[in-house]
């Protein structure tokens, strides 16, 4: 069994929450992907302000799914595998230049 804090005081329970809390979801959005100026990468994955580094996995959707993040994030990273090699556009857009290894 887990004891309690040490105390009712801020840093006690401050330091046994960290100990022992968890989360019990999946958590997503640390990086969300948007078109808006707070998003972290574009619709391709690609990190705003940074060349040549992409972000696959449940950090870049914007919202939580209402399932588990398993296939939604097999998704992405299936997706992201086709922009990176060239095969993929959104709709209306062309596909992006395969890139070339220097």
């Amino acid at each position: 069994m887990i004891e309690g804090p040490a105390s009712d005081s801020d840093e006690d329970v401050l330091v046994h929450a960290r100990r022992h809390l968890m989360t019990i979801y999946h958590p997503v959005g640390s990086c969300r992907m948007g078109d808006d100026d707070g998003a972290v990468v574009d619709r391709e994955l690609r990190v705003r302000g940074v060349e040549r580094l992409r972000v696959v996995d449940a950090s870049v959707m914007p919202e939580v799914p209402s399932g588990n993040t398993n296939a939604p994030t097999i998704a992405l990273a299936e997706r992201a595998a086709d922009l990176i090699r060239g095969r993929a556009s959104l709709a209306g857009e062309e596909a992006p230049a395969a890139p070339t290894r220097a």
